[in-house]
């Protein structure tokens, strides 16, 4: 059950030749797919390319029209692995994940790609996960294009460049033999425009025709002395072709601008530009359909640099800068080789006038944009903004409007009623009696374990990777075995192998927590293995606990309802205290929140239509038993349970109270009683659609409470009196 559906949007995937579609980006980009005879898609859902994954899976019917083959891969190196199809036979391929921890982690499989080249077109399409949105380390993709010899796309955040890469791509990867990535930041896969389509082309070559007919040419398998040859023929041979190529079809662009400023340039990566014409707006340099005043050249191929076209631009010109974002200045450092090579004598201004790192916000190329144009050619800035004053301005957009102190923090958190609160709830609670362990932690939800309250995780080493995070720890002798944590998804993505089998070969001494929710939920909530769902397409409902088994774990528990908090605590004391050394698993299994609400609440509100009865569960706190010692929340932490006014003019500390968001998983009366805190929680049932019987026992119970109860009233009146 994936985040979202686009079930509808899909159809217009069959739009033909002249129609105009308004898409997302993310739609373009596969409808640039169909338009270009792709044989067979792979990937491995991450942000900001998961719709990407979750549209081709839902395009399911015009695929299979087409006889085009789609694979939800293991993982990037499975994915990756795919395009093996085109290196003898002509086909078209396409793989698409997160980057740069995707292609890090399908670096071998691109690498030999690459080594060895390839016949068909073959297109690596990356979420360039970078900046203040990003969730990962931050990193980009271009020093590995580089070292592998990929080039590297970089098209403006405009549907119509996007589709045209897509299909230029394939064609640049046939034309030099080589891969090519396509690089798409977070705003590209989300934008929304127009561009004329083209029909959808069935492969002139499917898969099963290939697979019927086995091509091999010894000359491209990565193998000595074949793999001596490939390096050559990469730099005399593809290289050559790729730069002529992306210099006759015009793949950069250029932007002369209106004759004031033809002595300074810019040059940007393409994925940068609407920023930079922004910032150039800002100024008064442009306006927003991009008629710049300055000359600018926009790389939509940033690797490789077409030397003759950077000497052209520059020609002529005092001072050109570089607009490149991330570091290090990959693209910088090479401008200065090609221009000083060339003997050409203009400026070149890059990160000692932008920011050296980080993400390249308007405020950022606006200010660096400045400095360069106020220094060559100040005529052309009409314009100063209001983004460009002190902080310490209250004219300035980023004064402090209270002061920081007052502010606190928010970071990121578990979910309203999320099924993995309650594990490391159990683990806290289990620690008071045993100590502190060292965690390693893993890719996931569950990594917002490490803020409060839980502040549980000292480490993360990739997806996957929690168990042999652990593994250095876990030589047999503490008195505290180390602890791992990884979800479902990086179980079967990385996790089986790298760390339960490495954990059973080395007869690693840790405890490995395997929080499985039924999907990969960080991701938005594709199905796994392991996932309970039924599918047309693809295997389910293979307990993880029976792979594990089947690679040798012996001491294995799996917990179906980790609501229960006493039972998740009683397990890991269990654990803590378990004589024997070696690795143990313990599966923490109750299905995503998010996902289940999906489906709750779309049932709920047919039946609630036909008007039959519904039961919806509810918890809250008893204002006249609370004490308000809030160590509920301290070792809850769930978005539903609060702080409110004290009804009790005798105390003055708040109470804890629950928001109607709750969603009766319980946790919070549980962690109460299992922490042996308060008897103050309760549950309710909210009925929709009550039975007469209902409604005639509602009304006694009323009817008996305000009855018992004006005895009470008339004693605290007389009691307020005195």
């Amino acid at each position: 059950m994936a985040e979202r559906s686009f079930a509808a949007e899909v159809q217009k995937l069959r739009a033909g030749a002249g129609e105009t579609l308004h898409v997302e980006g993310i739609l373009a980009v596969t409808k640039a797919l169909l338009q270009s005879g792709v044989a067979y898609v792979g990937g491995y859902q991450g942000a900001p390319i998961s719709h990407l994954m979750d549209v081709l899976g839902d395009a399911r019917e015009i695929l299979d029209e087409l006889d085009i083959r789609f694979e939800n891969s293991a993982s990037e190196a499975t994915a990756a692995a795919m395009l093996a199809a085109s290196v003898h036979h002509p086909l078209r391929g396409a793989i698409t994940f997160k980057s740069p921890v995707g292609t890090n982690v399908a670096s071998d499989a691109l690498a030999n790609l690459a080594s060895g080249g390839v016949t068909g077109g073959a297109l690596v399409i990356l979420g360039e996960d970078y900046g203040e949105g990003s969730s990962i380390m931050q990193e980009r993709v271009h020093a590995f294009a580089m070292k592998s010899q990929m080039w590297l796309l970089d098209p403006r955040p405009d549907t119509t460049a996007i589709v045209n890469a897509v299909e230029t791509g394939f064609e640049l990867s046939e034309a030099s033999n080589t891969p090519v990535f396509l690089e798409l930041r977070l705003r590209s896969c989300h934008l929304h425009g127009g561009f004329v389509a083209k029909d959808n082309v069935r492969p002139p070559m499917t898969v099963a025709q290939a697979a019927d007919a086995p091509r091999r040419s010894v000359d491209r398998i990565v193998l000595p002395p074949a793999s001596f040859a490939h390096e050559r023929e990469k730099l005399e041979s593809r290289w050559p072709r790729a730069v002529e190529f992306v210099r006759e079809r015009g793949l950069n662009e250029l932007f002369p601008g209106d004759g004031t400023a033809d002595d300074v340039g810019v040059i940007v990566q393409g994925g940068l530009y609407n920023t930079l014409n922004r910032s150039m707006e800002l100024l008064g340099c442009s306006d927003a359909f991009g008629r710049t005043r300055v000359p600018t050249y926009v790389m939509n191929v940033t690797y490789p640099v077409v030397d003759s076209e950077i000497v052209e631009f520059a020609t002529g010109k005092r001072a050109v800068i570089m607009v490149e974002e991330g570091q290090p200045d990959y693209i910088e450092q090479n401008l200065h080789a090609i221009l000083r090579r060339a003997d050409v004598p203009a400026v070149l201004h890059g990160k000692d006038m932008l920011a050296p790192s980080g993400e390249y916000t308007a405020q950022v190329i606006t200010r660096g944009l400045e400095s360069f144009l106020g220094k060559y050619a100040p005529e052309v800035v009409t314009h100063r903004p209001s983004l460009l004053l002190d902080p310490g301005d209250p004219a300035s957009p980023f004064a402090p409007r209270v002061a920081a102190e007052v502010v606190r923090p928010r970071p990121p958190g578990l979910c309203t009623g999320c099924p993995e609160r309650p594990i490391f709830a159990g683990l806290k609670l289990a620690e008071r009696e045993t100590g502190e362990h060292q965690i390693s932690a893993d890719i996931g939800c569950h990594l917002f374990a490490i803020n409060a309250p839980f502040d549980l995780g000292a480490t993360t080493m990739g997806y996957g990777m929690g168990a042999a995070g652990s593994s250095a720890l876990a030589g047999g002798t503490s008195g505290r075995r180390p602890v791992s944590i990884m979800g479902d998804g990086g179980f079967w993505h990385n996790g089986l192998v790298s760390g339960i089998g490495n954990a059973v070969f080395n007869k690693s001494d840790q405890l490995m927590v395997v929080v499985d929710n039924d999907y990969a939920a960080a991701t938005g909530g594709q199905d796994v293995l392991s996932s309970h769902a039924d599918s047309e397409r693809r295997s389910t409902k293979h307990p993880i606990e029976t792979a594990a088994r089947g690679l040798g774990i012996t001491d294995a528990t799996t917990i179906d309802h980790t609501y229960d908090v006493a039972r998740v605590r009683d397990t890991f004391l269990k654990a803590f205290r378990r004589k024997d050394r070696g690795p143990e698993l313990l599966v923490m299994q109750s299905e995503c929140q998010l996902n289940r609400q999906r489906r709750v609440k779309k049932d709920r509100a047919a039946k609630l239509e036909r008007g039959e009865r519904v039961v919806r569960e509810r918890f809250g706190v008893d204002p006249e038993t609370c004490t308000g010692d809030h160590a509920c929340i301290r070792i809850s932490g769930c978005p539903s349970l609060t702080i409110t006014d004290n009804p009790d003019p005798l105390r003055t500390d708040p109470i804890a109270t629950v928001l109607d968001s709750c969603v009766g998983c319980g946790v919070c009366g549980n962690n109460a009683h299992a922490a042996v805190l308060c008897p103050s929680f309760y549950r309710t049932d909210v009925v929709d659609n009550p039975t007469v019987g209902e409604r005639l026992r509602a009304r006694a119970r009323s009817w008996w409470i305000t009855l018992v109860g004006r005895g009470l009233e008339r004693r605290a009146a007389r009691m307020e009196a005195v």
